[in-house]
């Protein structure tokens, strides 16, 4: 029985279950999922700023996770905020849905595309492949140029929108996979896939194989070296609950 913890860096509930549904979907038989996002921070994670705050909820939901004897950890947000201080935190593996996104790109095509919301995430995800090596193989990115939050609003807009952007991926950057970039689109990946007949990757459900399969190896985050533990210090003001 492994119990995973897939946490929502931002605070929208609805977004929360949308992700909830797309790990649900795929976890093994003996697999729980615990889908958790913070009670204070940022509605939508859309630039810097929101990550850099964004990455205090992750912090404090590992530490909530590992009290309660969670097997691993997935940050459902596609800039993986707060990915290595959460590592550090945490002794069961740790994934940021981006990584296993992209990973799992590598493995079943060449070349892939991503398609994400605002135009502005684009640099950050740009940031991402140079930090996880993968420049090399993504072939485009594109935007929906709709905020987060659209793809909760029940209107399909948002939707339809990364429906067209991916058929635009498919016919134009002669990619063989295509990356959903946001949490929120976790649950169109299966129906993409079928619909363009070629590998449209959620990095939820990725993300939820791969704890899966480092939990069954015996594998946790390595504490040999600088995801060792957090040195021990005191905190002062507002982070004295992380100590």
């Amino acid at each position: 029985m492994s119990l995973i913890q897939v946490i929502n860096p931002n605070t929208s509930l609805a977004m929360t279950e949308t992700i909830s549904a797309a790990a649900r979907a795929v976890a093994a038989p003996g697999t729980e999922i615990l889908a958790v996002c913070p009670t204070h921070g940022v509605e939508s994670i859309e630039g810097h700023f929101d990550e850099a705050i964004a990455a205090i909820g992750v912090l404090e939901q590992v530490k909530r996770g590992k009290a309660q004897g969670v097997s691993g950890h997935i940050i459902a947000c596609f800039g993986d905020p707060g990915l290595l201080a959460a590592r550090e935190l945490a002794s069961g593996p740790v994934i940021g849905i981006a990584e296993a996104a992209m990973h799992t790109a590598t493995l079943v095509a060449t070349r892939f595309s991503i398609v994400t919301t605002l135009p502005r995430t684009l640099v950050i995800a740009r940031h991402l492949l140079q930090q996880y090596g993968f420049t090399h193989h993504c072939a485009a990115l594109h935007a929906i140029d709709l905020p987060v939050l659209a793809l909760e609003d029940g209107s399909g807009v948002a939707q339809e929108k990364v429906r067209q952007r991916c058929v635009q991926a498919k016919r134009e950057d002669g990619s063989g996979a295509i990356v959903l970039g946001c949490g929120g689109m976790a649950t169109l990946a299966q129906d993409l896939t079928k619909e363009l007949g070629m590998p449209v990757i959620d990095g939820v459900s990725a993300a939820v194989k791969m704890v899966e399969s480092l939990v069954a190896l015996g594998f946790g985050t390595s504490k040999h070296g600088d995801l060792d533990y957090p040195l021990e210090k005191p905190l002062s003001g507002a982070f004295q609950h992380l100590n």
